[in-house]
Formats: C-alpha cells, sequence, structure tokens
C-alpha cells in the first residue's frame, strides 16, 4: 500500500508542477486580452463598424463571422441628387435708339451661369455705342463674370431681309468659340422682356432633355409661297455700308424640291448640338439653305424651321413653341401689337417666359419688374447667387454666393405649367415636322 502510494505520488507530483508551470502564461494571457479588449471600447467610437465588429468578435467568433459576411455584399444606397442646372446663351440686338432698352433688358436677364452677346445695329450713332460699350464694360458683376459680350464690328440689320440670320449666326459662332459650355441658344431683340427670373427659367430647364429645340412652326405656307417664296429679292445690308430697303427681282423662282420649306417665329430657344450644325454644316444642309434664304423676305421666320425640319437628325427634337406672349391682329400682319398695362393679366395667365414688343420705360414694364421679377429699376433681378443686402436701396446682387444655386419663384410653376402643356401627348409627339 505505501509502495502505492508513493507512486502514486510520484505520478501526481510532474502533473502539478506542469499545471503550476502553465498557470502563470495563462493567467497573464488572459490579463493582457482583457486589457486590449479595454482599449478597444475606448478608441472605437461607439456605433462605429470597427467597434461594432471587435465586440462580435469577442461575443460571438460564429454570429461575427457571419455578420462581416453579409456586410460585404450590402451597398450604400446613393443619394438623390438634383440635375445640374442648365446655361443659357442669349443674343440681344437692337437698332438706333434701343441702347437704353437694351440694357434694361440684359439687367433682367443677367444670371452669372448664362452667357450673353449685345448687338446694335451698325447704324446707331457712335454716342449711341460707345454708352453701351461703357455699360457692358462698367458694370462690376458684367466684369467679374466675364460673360457679357458686345460685338463691336456691327452688322447692317434689315427685319424684312436676310441680314438677320447672318447676324444671329454670328452671335452664334461667337457663343461657339468664345462662351464656353452652354445648352440653349436664345435670340431676343432689346424690345422683348422677361416674365419670370432667370432662376425660374434654370430650374424648370434643369429636367429638360438638352437637346429639344423650342421653335414655333408649320409646312403650311400658305400665302407666304406666292409672296415670300416665289419672289427674288436683293437685301444691300450684305454689302453696303449703310441701309437701304430690299428691292426685287423682276424673274420669279419656283418653290424648292431639293427641301420643303417651313415658316413660323423669329424667336426661338435652340439646343447646343443643333447650333453646332447650322454652323458647322457637316452635310451641307445648312449652308444650302442659308444661300437660298439670302433672297427670301422675312427669311428669320423660315431659314432655321428648314434646316431643322428638313434635318433627320433634329426633327424629332422640336417643341411647336417660340416662348413668347405676342398680341397679333387677326388675321397677324407683319408686327406685333405692343403690350402695355392692359395686357399685364394675359402675358401672366399665358405662362410665357418672355413677351414683346414694349415701347421703352412703357409703366408695365415697371409693373413687371415689381411684381414678376423682384428687381428694382437699375439693378439686377435677385436670385439665389445674391447675397447682398438691400439696405439703403443697394442691388443684392452686387455680393455674389454661389451662382449654382437657384431661388425660383411662382414664375417657376408657371413656366411648368406651359412647358407640361407643350410637351403633352396632344401637343408634342415624334416627327412633328409637318
Amino acid at each position: 500500500m505505501k509502495r502505492l502510494r508513493n507512486y502514486y505520488l510520484n505520478l501526481r507530483h510532474p502533473q502539478s508542477t506542469m499545471e503550476r508551470k502553465w498557470i502563470f502564461p495563462l493567467a497573464i494571457g488572459c490579463i493582457i486580452s482583457l486589457f486590449l479588449l479595454f482599449l478597444t471600447t475606448l478608441t472605437s467610437p461607439v456605433g462605429s463598424p470597427f467597434f461594432s465588429l471587435s465586440l462580435s468578435l469577442h461575443l460571438s467568433p460564429v454570429s461575427a463571422a457571419s455578420s462581416v459576411f453579409v456586410e460585404s455584399k450590402l451597398h450604400a444606397l446613393p443619394i438623390p441628387s438634383l440635375p445640374s442646372p442648365p446655361r443659357f446663351a442669349y443674343l440681344i440686338s437692337g437698332s438706333p435708339g434701343d441702347a437704353k432698352m437694351l440694357q434694361r433688358t440684359l439687367l433682367a436677364l443677367y444670371h452669372p451661369q448664362n452667357q450673353y452677346v449685345v448687338h446694335l445695329d451698325l447704324e446707331s450713332s457712335p454716342d449711341e455705342r460707345h454708352d453701351l460699350h461703357n455699360f457692358v464694360k462698367g458694370h462690376p458683376i458684367f466684369n467679374k463674370f466675364g460673360n457679357v459680350k458686345m460685338i463691336n464690328k456691327a452688322n447692317l440689320v434689315t427685319y424684312r431681309g436676310p441680314t438677320m440670320v447672318a447676324n444671329t449666326l454670328h452671335a452664334a459662332a461667337i457663343l461657339l468659340k468664345e462662351g464656353g459650355d452652354w445648352d440653349w441658344f436664345i435670340n431676343l431683340s432689346a424690345s422683348d422682356y422677361p416674365l419670370v427670373t432667370q432662376d425660374d427659367l434654370l430650374h424648370t430647364f434643369s429636367y429638360l432633355p438638352r437637346d429639344l429645340n423650342f421653335i414655333d412652326h408649320t409646312s403650311d405656307i400658305g400665302w407666304k409661297e406666292f409672296q415670300r417664296a416665289k419672289p427674288i429679292i436683293v437685301d444691300p445690308g450684305l454689302y453696303m455700308t449703310k441701309k437701304s430697303d430690299v428691292f426685287w427681282v423682276t424673274q420669279r423662282r419656283s418653290v424648292p424640291t431639293a427641301f420643303k420649306l417651313f415658316t413660323g417665329s423669329a424667336w426661338m430657344a435652340l439646343s447646343r448640338p443643333f447650333i453646332d450644325f447650322c454652323i458647322w454644316g457637316w452635310d451641307n444642309l445648312p449652308r444650302t439653305v442659308l444661300m437660298y434664304y439670302a433672297n427670301f423676305l422675312s427669311s428669320p421666320e423660315g431659314y432655321f424651321h428648314t434646316v431643322i425640319c428638313n434635318a433627320q437628325e433634329f426633327q424629332n427634337t422640336t417643341v411647336n413653341s417660340d416662348l413668347h406672349f405676342i398680341s397679333w391682329d387677326n388675321p397677324p400682319k407683319q408686327h406685333p401689337h405692343f403690350l402695355n398695362l392692359n395686357d399685364m393679366s394675359r402675358m401672366v395667365e399665358s405662362n410665357a417666359p418672355f413677351a414683346r414688343k414694349f415701347h421703352p420705360d412703357d409703366p408695365v414694364l415697371d409693373k413687371i419688374d415689381a411684381e414678376l421679377l423682384f428687381r428694382d429699376r437699375g439693378m439686377l433681378v435677385p436670385g439665389g447667387w445674391c447675397i447682398g443686402s438691400r439696405e439703403n436701396g443697394t442691388d443684392p446682387c452686387l455680393v455674389v454666393g454661389n451662382a449654382t444655386i437657384l431661388r425660383p419663384t411662382a414664375g417657376a410653376k408657371r413656366l411648368q405649367l406651359l412647358i407640361t402643356s407643350l410637351l403633352s401627348g396632344q401637343n408634342f409627339r415624334p416627327r412633328q415636322c409637318k
């Protein structure tokens, strides 16, 4: 028994010695692990992926591994963003005596995002041209953004001949070369005036496909076939330094068969791709049509319309509207009525962004400024980019913020109603050029 006991004790002593050898490292390891866990909880913010992953690894290795596997397959949902605002390129043209009205229209249309070309007819007096030049160059905001250009080498423009088309193409070429990125080209005269702010217009057009062309057009030329298409006229404004009326050639011509004639309003908002096509003319159609319309009476009411509706690439991009409120005789004559205070309600109800024609300084312009544009005389139309104060009659737009921030007004809602109607299934459909 004693031997068995001694044998038993001899067997236990080595095991006890071995246990004592492992107790200390095990204790040290546990202490270090607890210390590291404590540091992890202090340095990892609550709710962070690292904190959650560390805690789950310590508490439940199986569920942690499963969690990591699932998380690797999840992706964050993209944050919806508003469409970037477009940019407009404006041509604002004036006749002799229009310099002051042209300045007012420019102030009412201005936005830092846009580009502007100003043209005053070559027949204007040197003093008038000098005053307009000083106004453009001297305005602090125009000077800051450098987005208003005056055509110094002015053109003679006779509105019954092709010189207006030539002037429009001249301005478009300048804007393509020097105007940077823009999306729509809009031609206006000094007797046009906006009925919505530029923030309203930019906001609404942000949601539109940028290949749309707003151009009033029809192939039903009616009486114009006999009175405009068949006669041949010559415009001395193309080659003379002094303006004179067009003169007529005795011989008449047939209606073209190589392309179909279209007619419509001379005022339009054309897409950048279509303007590129008109200037570059890669299939020669724009040049061929331009040569034909060089002898066409009132060619601004037919040139762009005929080009776009005979170009397969663009004929499905037309929206049949000139975006204007115009008061015509019935039947319409060559020139519309001048608008006044009696037309105010009809202008607003039309939901159009522009109206014409106006006499310079007509009281209705002050009413439009006050009620639709929120603009004081001599100032810019306020928008999201204007962050200055109105104290002491100061123009808030003299202090500039982020030019991409838009602050649309009730005018945007009116304009949206118009665009929705124009793009409805009843009004907008493929192959509108008929």
